[in-house]
């Protein structure tokens, strides 16, 4: 079973050729935000990176990659032994740097992790051996005809700026979206319920308080004056009878 997609107007600028694209394709696009249902029925909202990022966080992996072959030029014999471990010390890093820094840390180099960028597969889960050596084994052809012409040309046609590599290997660069804080419950007495509940409807309750703060206090009355079915209360009183409810939830 394929992933469900549901792709946004992008936040960036620049995105026009995408949105093109991905009306063509029937995709519904919504706030820059690439939506993944899969098959277990786990919903991932993932936001994908753009070409500038992307690029900054390769100029980072290529400063770190050649101040490691200056260290490793200092450290390596003088002749001809020496020179030829120099050029396999340069080829295994230059190819097995990003792989395994994809394989084994979270799909990111130092630069993806400077910048907050992660690699994983298009079904959002993390990216195997396969699809990180793809999608490095082609950074060659997103390269020409120079500058990764190529990668550029692919990413501004494509929904989700995806390079070359990411489209043959199955994979997209994506935001690390940071975890929100979890809002604390409200601070009054707790009261048992009228009736009982779905889970559901706790979960409407508990929401509610969790955007409090960014409701007017009569735009709050206003939804306690709606709850009056199950408080028996009207207004701000009717408010903070479902405070004493949700307070209870947990105890």
């Amino acid at each position: 079973m394929h992933p469900t997609v549901n792709l946004t107007r992008y936040k960036h600028g620049g995105h026009h050729f995408s949105r093109i694209r991905a009306a063509q394709r029937g995709i519904r696009l919504l706030d820059g935000r690439l939506s993944l249902t899969t098959p277990e029925g786990v919903s991932l909202q993932l936001t994908p990176a753009g070409p500038f990022l992307r690029a900054a966080a390769w100029l980072i992996d290529v400063v770190v990659w050649l101040l490691f072959c200056g260290l490793a030029q200092l450290i390596t014999p003088s002749g001809k032994f020496g020179s030829g471990l120099f050029l396999v010390i340069l080829f295994v890093s230059y190819w097995g740097y990003p792989i395994i820094s994809e394989v084994y840390f979270n799909g990111r180099t130092l630069g993806k992790r400077a910048l907050g960028l992660e690699v994983v597969r298009s079904d959002g889960l993390p990216v195997g051996w396969r699809e990180s050596t793809l999608r490095n084994l082609l950074l060659v052809a997103d390269f020409l005809p120079f500058l990764y012409a190529t990668g550029l040309v692919c990413m501004l046609f494509d929904a989700r700026f995806r390079r070359l590599g990411d489209i043959v290997a199955g994979t997209q660069v994506i935001y690390v979206e940071k975890p929100m804080p979890r809002p604390t419950p409200p601070s009054a007495e707790p009261l048992p319920l009228p009736f009982p509940l779905s889970p559901d409807q706790q979960r409407t309750l508990v929401d509610l308080f969790e955007r409090e703060n960014r409701l007017p206090l009569d735009r709050m009355a206003e939804l306690g004056t709606i709850a009056e079915p199950l408080t028996g209360a009207q207004g701000a009183d009717s408010v903070e009878r479902m405070r004493g409810y949700v307070a209870g939830f947990n105890k």
